[in-house]
C-alpha cells in the first residue's frame, strides 16, 4: 500500500488532539503525519496559560504524554512557519522549502486582536494569547515595578473571559490593576447585566478596579520615557498606566486560506462543511480557524470534536460536526462563573427563575421552558456548584422545583434522577452519559478509571469527573453488581475504615486485625495495606516479626527490585543538600562495591546493582557517615525537592533549602496511601518545579504559598493553591494537617490528586478541615504529626543493629555469604551493570543446592 501524507497546519490544543485521535485509530500504518508549528513548543495547555505566573517552567503545561511525538511516522516541525499553499501541486511552502501533502488540515487557530487606539503599539502594551507573551508581560511588571519602586500600575482593555484572566495575572504579579469594558458589564457574552454586576462587586473585592460602558482613545508615554505612561478615555479622562494588556478578543488565524483562494466567511473564519472539509475537497479546517454553520466556535471542546471528526474521515468515516456546547465554567481570581444553554432567554416563551445575594456576590439564574418544566439553560456567578449537574440536563424535564437549584450552601439541591443518554456529561471530550453507560454494559470497564481511560471522559479539565462518578456507580448498581469501597475479599472495609479502626483500637498486628475485623490470612492487596497502616501508626519496625511478612519485596528488604534481581540504594539527602565529605562516601562505596549511580530527579544519589546480601554492609557504612534511609522503596515520603533559594540565587525571596531540609526531616518515614514527593521554590520563578508535587511551595515577598495534589506518573497534575501567603509556622501546620488526612482518608495506592477529586467536597472541604478545622480534628491531627516525629528512628540503622533482622539479607538461606553466580556484568558508559535480567525470588531467599564449599 502507498503510504499517504497528511500535513497538519498549527501546533495547538486541537492539532494535537488529531494527531492524538489518528495515532490511536492506526492511522499511522498508511499516513505519515507532519506537524507544523510556528511556536518553539510542542502543544501546550492554552486554557491554562494564567497558570504560567505561578509556574516557571512553561514545560508544565505541555498536553499529554510527549511520547506521541516518538511515534513512528508522527513529527512535530517546530519554529516553522508556513508561508503559502500551493493548491494545484498540493505543497506548503516551509522556510523557503516545498513540502507535499496527499491531505492538509488548517488548525492555525486565532491571534489576539488589538483595536485600532493610538499608541497601542507603545513599549509596554501587551497581548494575552501565548507563552512568549505571558513571558514578555511577566517580566516587564517585575522589572518596570523596580524601576518605579512601587508596584507597577497595569491597565486591562477588556472586560471578557481573558480580559479577566489577564487581570488576575497582573494582581498575581503584584501589580495594580484597572480593567476597562466598553460594553455595560463584565463578561458581556457569558453574563446578563445582573450577572455581570454580581461579578463586578467580586472582583473589585479583590482589590481590582473595574470601569464599565468607557472606550479607550489613546495610549501614551510616560514624561521623559518612550515606555508607556498613561492612558486616555473617550471622555477625556487620564489614568495612569505603566503597562497596558489588551484583551479585546480574538481573530480566526485565516490568511493562509486567504492567500490560497479558499472561501472565507466575511467576518473571518475558513468556511468549512459539517465534514470540517473546507472548498477544496484535499483541505480540511478545525478550531479556532474554521467557520462552521456561518459561525466560528471559540472554545477548545468543539475543536476536539472538529479533530474526531477528520480523524474519522481520513480513515474512511462518515461522521460529522453537528455543533458543539457551549457551555463554560470558570474560576477567576478565585471567583466561580458558568453559562449553559440559552442562558439569555432567547428562545421565545421562556421563564427566568433568578435567586440573588448581593452581600454574598451570589447570583444564580435558570432559564426555563414556559411550563418551567425544561431546563433551557442558565448562569451562575459566586457559586457554581450546581454547574456539573446541571449542564447536562439542558433540553430536558429538571424533575422538581427550579428555585432548589438555587439554594445557598448546606441546602442538599434535588436529584435529576437519571440523565438522558444523550446528555453531553463531558463537554471537552463529547461525551455523552449513554458512551459511558455503553462501555460498562459491554463490559469494556468497571470502575471510574476504566471509563475515563476507555471514553475520555474526565480527562481535561475534570469538572465532570463526580458526575462521571455518579453515573459509573448508578450504572453498576442497576446491572446488579454491588458498588463497593471493600479493601479486597478478606475486608469488608476501605482502606480508611481499616485505618481508623487500627488507630482507634491500637492494634498492633495484622492477626490481631483480621481476626476482628476481617476473614482469612489476607492477600497481596491487604496484607502490604495493613503494613502501611501499622507502621503509620508507629506499631512496630517493618521487619520485626509478623510484620516482615506483610511487606512487598521493596519494603521487604528495604531497597528497590531492579528487573536485573539486584536493588538499588538511596540514601536521603533532605533538600538536595548533601556535603562534600559525604559525597566522598557515597562515591566510596559505589566503588567498593562496583555499584551504577545515577543522580535522581528527585536531588538523590541512587546506587544500582547492588546484590541482597550485600545490602547490610553497603548501609553499615553509610549510616556511620551520617546518611540513613530515603525511603524510595516505600509508599511514604520520597523527597522535598528545592532550588537554591535566597542563599544563593538573586531571584530568591526565602530559604528554600532550609524549609526543604525541615520538611523533609519533619516527614521522613511517613507511611501513607501511595508515595509522597514536596518541592519548594525560592521565588515564582519555580526552579523546584513545586507544582509537580503533592505539595509545592513557592516563596513570596510575604511568606509562603502552599500548592496541593500535583502528580506526575502516567496521568500528570498540576497542584492547586491551596494557601497564599503563610508564615513558616502556618505552612508547616497546614502541610502536617493536609498530609494526615490524606492519609487518613484515601484509598489504598491513590495519590493526593485523585483523592482530592474524589472526597466529597473536593479541594474545598480539604481546605476547610486544614486551615478552618472545620471537622474539629486539627489538634488531633496536629498531636499525630508531632508523635510521628519524635517516634522516628531510621529503618536500617534499627536493622543494623538486631542480628534477627540481619539475618534476612542473604542470597541463600543455607549459605547467606555466598554471592548470586548467575549475576554477570558489563560496562555501560563508563559504569558497571548486571548483564542480563535474572529469575526473581519474588521476596524469599531461594536455596543453594550445589555443594557449598
Amino acid at each position: 500500500m502507498t503510504r499517504k501524507r497528511l500535513i497538519v497546519v498549527g501546533a495547538g490544543m486541537v492539532a494535537r488532539r488529531l494527531v492524538e485521535a489518528l495515532v490511536e485509530r492506526g492511522a499511522t500504518a498508511q499516513w505519515d503525519i507532519d506537524v507544523f508549528g510556528e511556536e518553539s513548543r510542542p502543544p501546550y495547555d492554552r486554557v491554562a496559560l494564567t497558570s504560567f505566573f505561578t509556574v516557571a517552567d512553561p514545560d508544565d503545561l505541555l498536553l499529554g504524554d510527549q511520547a506521541l511525538w516518538r511515534t513512528p511516522g508522527v513529527r512535530l516541525h517546530r519554529h516553522a512557519q508556513v508561508g503559502g499553499i500551493d493548491r494545484e501541486s498540493r505543497t506548503i511552502t516551509v522556510h523557503g522549502r516545498e513540502e507535499h501533502y496527499d491531505e492538509l488540515v488548517l488548525a492555525t487557530g486565532s491571534y489576539a486582536a488589538v483595536p485600532p487606539i493610538d499608541g497601542a503599539d507603545l513599549p509596554g502594551c501587551f497581548v494575552y494569547r501565548t507563552v512568549d507573551d505571558v513571558t514578555e508581560l511577566r517580566t516587564w511588571v517585575r522589572d518596570r515595578g523596580e524601576q518605579l519602586g512601587h508596584p507597577a500600575r497595569g491597565v486591562v482593555i477588556g472586560g471578557g473571559l481573558l480580559g479577566l484572566e489577564a487581570a488576575g495575572a497582573l494582581r498575581e504579579l503584584g501589580a495594580d490593576c484597572t480593567v476597562v469594558e466598553f460594553a455595560d458589564r463584565l463578561m458581556p457574552v457569558q453574563l446578563d447585566l445582573a450577572g455581570g454586576q454580581a461579578l463586578r462587586r467580586l472582583i473589585e473585592g479583590l482589590g481590582v478596579e473595574v470601569r464599565t460602558s468607557t472606550a479607550t482613545k489613546s495610549v501614551r508615554t510616560g514624561r521623559g520615557t518612550k515606555k508607556v505612561g498613561r492612558m486616555t478615555f473617550a471622555d477625556g479622562e487620564t489614568i495612569p498606566a505603566d503597562v497596558v494588556v489588551f484583551a479585546t478578543g480574538v481573530r480566526p488565524r485565516d490568511e493562509l486560506a486567504r492567500d490560497a483562494g479558499l472561501e472565507v466567511h466575511p467576518r473571518g473564519g475558513v468556511m468549512a462543511d459539517p465534514a470540517c472539509r473546507t472548498s477544496d475537497e484535499h483541505i480540511w479546517a478545525i478550531g479556532e480557524v474554521a467557520c462552521i454553520a456561518d459561525r466560528v466556535w471559540g472554545l477548545v471542546g468543539p475543536g476536539y470534536t472538529m479533530a474526531e471528526v477528520v480523524a474519522d474521515r481520513l480513515l474512511g468515516g462518515s461522521a460529522a460536526f453537528t455543533g458543539a456546547d457551549l457551555s463554560t465554567k470558570l474560576k477567576l481570581m478565585g471567583v466561580d462563573v458558568a453559562s449553559f444553554g440559552d442562558a439569555f432567554a432567547a428562545k421565545g416563551g421562556s421563564l427566568e427563575v433568578v435567586y440573588a445575594d448581593p452581600l454574598a456576590g451570589v447570583y444564580k439564574k435558570l432559564v426555563m421552558s414556559d411550563d418551567a418544566s425544561t431546563l433551557l439553560g442558565g448562569m451562575l456567578v459566586g457559586d457554581a456548584s450546581a454547574y456539573t449537574s446541571l449542564r447536562p440536563m439542558v433540553d430536558a424535564e429538571l424533575g422538581s422545583d427550579p428555585a432548589a437549584w438555587l439554594m445557598p450552601d448546606g441546602v442538599e439541591p434535588p436529584s435529576t434522577g437519571a440523565l438522558p443518554d444523550t446528555a453531553t456529561v463531558c463537554s471537552c471530550n463529547n461525551v455523552s452519559a449513554g458512551s459511558i453507560r455503553c462501555a460498562i454494559s459491554g463490559g469494556e470497564c468497571t470502575d471510574l478509571a476504566g471509563v475515563k481511560a476507555c471514553t475520555k471522559a474526565g480527562t481535561s479539565c475534570g469538572s465532570c469527573v463526580p458526575l462521571v462518578k455518579q453515573i459509573v456507580n448508578a450504572e453498576l448498581e442497576s446491572q446488579g453488581i454491588a458498588v463497593s469501597n471493600a479493601l479486597c475479599e478478606h475486608f469488608d472495609l476501605s482502606r480508611a475504615e481499616l485505618y481508623e479502626v487500627a488507630r482507634m483500637t491500637g492494634i498492633g498486628s495484622f492477626s490481631e486485625l483480621i481476626a476482628k475485623h476481617g476473614r482469612g490470612q489476607g492477600c497481596d492487596i491487604c496484607r502490604p495495606v495493613a503494613a502501611s497502616i501499622l507502621s503509620t501508626l508507629g506499631r512496630g519496625h517493618v521487619l520485626d516479626r509478623e510484620n516482615a511478612r506483610l511487606q512487598d519485596t521493596n519494603d521487604h528488604v528495604m531497597a528497590n527490585l531492579q528487573k536485573d534481581g539486584t536493588y538499588s540504594v538511596v540514601p536521603r539527602i533532605p533538600g538536595g543538600e548533601v556535603t562534600p565529605e559525604g559525597l566522598i562516601v557515597i562515591g566510596q562505596v559505589a566503588a567498593d562495591f562496583g555499584l551504577y549511580t545515577k543522580i535522581t530527579g528527585g536531588q538523590r544519589i541512587d546506587l544500582f546493582g547492588a546484590r541482597i546480601d550485600q545490602l547490610p554492609a553497603i548501609w553499615k557504612r553509610l549510616v556511620d557517615a551520617g546518611f540513613e534511609s530515603g525511603h524510595a522503596y516505600g509508599k511514604s515520603l520520597r523527597t522535598v525537592k528545592s532550588c537554591v533559594g535566597q542563599t544563593w540565587c538573586r531571584y530568591g525571596v526565602q530559604d528554600s533549602v532550609g524549609l526543604a531540609v525541615e520538611l523533609e526531616l519533619r516527614y521522613r518515614g511517613l507511611r501513607s496511601p501511595h508515595k509522597i514527593k514536596l518541592g519548594v521554590s525560592g521565588c515564582a520563578r519555580e526552579c523546584a518545579e513545586a507544582r509537580g508535587k503533592d505539595v509545592g511551595v513557592i516563596a513570596t515577598d510575604n511568606g509562603w504559598n502552599m500548592y496541593v495534589g500535583g502528580n506526575g506518573g502516567f496521568t500528570p497534575r498540576h497542584a492547586q493553591l491551596f494557601a497564599e501567603d503563610l508564615t513558616t509556622e502556618e505552612l508547616i501546620r497546614a502541610i502536617d494537617r493536609f498530609l494526615l488526612y490524606y492519609v487518613r482518608t484515601a484509598d489504598r495506592l491513590q495519590r493526593t490528586a485523585p483523592w482530592i477529586e474524589s472526597i466529597e467536597g473536593g479541594i474545598e472541604h480539604v481546605r476547610d478541615v486544614v486551615l478552618h478545622d472545620s471537622l474539629g480534628i486539627g489538634e488531633e491531627l496536629d498531636a499525630q504529626m508531632a508523635e510521628h516525629v519524635e517516634n522516628y528512628a531510621d529503618e536500617w540503622a534499627q536493622t543494623l543493629a538486631d542480628p534477627e533482622k540481619l539475618a534476612q539479607f542473604g542470597s541463600f538461606v543455607n549459605a547467606p555469604d555466598t554471592p548470586d553466580p548467575d549475576l554477570s556484568y558489563v560496562e555501560e558508559r563508563g559504569q558497571r551493570r548486571p548483564a542480563d535480567p535474572v529469575v526473581i525470588a519474588g521476596g524469599t531467599l531461594p536455596v543453594r543446592t550445589e555443594a557449598v564449599q
